[in-house]
């Protein structure tokens, strides 16, 4: 973490062991994030795992765990970011909700993106897509 408070609407990317994880920061110390619902279903030795995805508000502190992270507005060039009050109204908006969630299509970046800027990219899955609202 680069020492700057994040403010309401910024992007926040956690690094994880093999993945960036993003939240959109929403105030007092607070994010709101897309994670990974994992459900199993064994039958004869196959694992069947479905990839849910469920929104919800946290402290950032219990998000980031050890994990380092850092503000990361970086498409602020490419998008014009909405208002900070219209980002947080949008991203609480979406919490408590399970959706499907595609590490290629529908990943945590791409939600948070959605949020901030009304348009879902993601530049860990290779170039920037934006593709318009995908939810």
């Amino acid at each position: 973490h680069n020492g700057r408070r994040p403010q309401r609407g910024d992007l926040i990317e956690i690094f994880r062991d093999s993945y960036q994880h993003w939240a959109v920061y929403v105030g007092d110390g607070s994010v709101v994030h897309l994670f990974i619902l994992h459900v199993f279903a064994g039958f004869n030795s196959i694992t069947v795992i479905t990839q849910r995805g469920a929104v919800r508000e946290e402290t950032l502190r219990a998000v980031v765990g050890n994990d380092q992270w850092q503000i990361n507005n970086s498409l602020d060039s490419t998008y014009r970011p909405r208002p900070a009050d219209v980002i947080v109204t949008e991203a609480r908006s979406w919490v408590g909700r399970t959706i499907t969630y595609h590490s290629i299509r529908r990943n945590c970046e791409h939600f948070a993106t959605e949020q901030r800027y009304g348009v879902s990219a993601s530049q860990q899955v290779g170039a920037t897509a934006g593709l318009g609202r995908l939810w």
